[in-house]
């Protein structure tokens, strides 16, 4: 056990990790050679139970259940990815800038954070969808506004402490700009905790995209979205089950993992609980 990685040591690392490989493994599956084409019609299978043909059965259009999780599942991802990316770029620079600079532009920038932070991400991204209208990076620059605040925030507090910081000063002393100083030893110290923030909203953003998709704002029909599914099911949930509990399942082991390995990272890099 001792010379395995941290993160097989740990058995919340290692489910988390297993179950998002298996995901990502599934998802390309649904990419490179589905079993079934998810946007296909067969009004002839319409409704059929689960069975060795279809997997998880089909819905009311006669569409393979399993090879519509596999796109959908993708699809969550591939917007969650992108939802992440665009929140830690943007909610680092300008943390950072915030932070280093202090002042009246810490002032001002975390002023304008903390409104953003008054509106519940969900509200927000509801917001600016319905000005954008429903589509995949509609959801994506939605929730990465919604998220940007709380990398801001956090960015900012450590940002606030490493400009305090000997090597820093020595950084200003020596004629470097301001800009050279946050790439330079700014941001690298911010990277543990931008990791297990990433891994938390990783999670949310699935959760939040997957809400927004059952509210009829996310991927727009006839391409699968595991929200949509859901959506879709309610009127048949009495007749074909399956149509709810298998993008429900599939969610939840997704959200499971995330939040699992999200938890070993926390454990593993977040000082105050060393040696716990």
């Amino acid at each position: 056990m001792a010379g395995l990685p941290w993160y097989l040591r740990r058995p919340n690392a290692a489910i988390g990790l297993a179950l998002l490989s298996v995901a990502v493994l599934l998802t390309l599956w649904g990419e490179v050679a589905p079993p079934h084409d998810p946007v296909s019609l067969n009004f002839e299978a319409r409704l059929a139970a689960p069975s060795a043909a279809h997997w998880f059965g089909t819905d009311q259009f006669g569409r393979d259940v399993f090879s519509r999780i596999l796109a959908a599942a993708g699809v969550s991802l591939y917007v969650s990815l992108l939802t992440v990316g665009f929140a830690i770029v943007f909610g680092t620079a300008i943390g950072a800038v915030a932070g280093y600079c202090s002042g009246w532009t810490d002032r001002v920038v975390m002023t304008v954070m903390d409104a953003f932070m008054a509106l519940p991400s969900l509200l927000l991204a509801l917001a600016i969808l319905s000005v954008l209208g429903p589509g995949k990076y509609g959801v994506v620059l939605a929730l990465g506004l919604a998220y940007t605040p709380n990398v801001a925030r956090v960015v900012r507090g450590s940002a606030l402490s490493i400009r305090e910081k000997e090597y820093v000063e020595a950084s200003r002393v020596m004629g470097n700009g301001g800009l050279f100083t946050i790439l330079r030893h700014v941001v690298p110290n911010c990277v543990s905790s931008l990791v297990i923030l990433a891994t938390a909203f990783l999670a949310l953003a699935i959760l939040t995209e997957s809400a927004l998709s059952f509210l009829g704002l996310g991927v727009p029909p006839p391409y699968p979205s595991l929200g949509g599914m859901l959506a879709d099911s309610r009127s048949y949930f009495s007749i074909a089950p399956w149509l709810a509990t298998f993008p429900g399942i599939a969610i939840s082991l997704i959200l499971l993992g995330f939040n699992l390995f999200g938890d070993a990272l926390r454990d593993r890099f977040d000082p105050r609980l060393a040696g716990t």
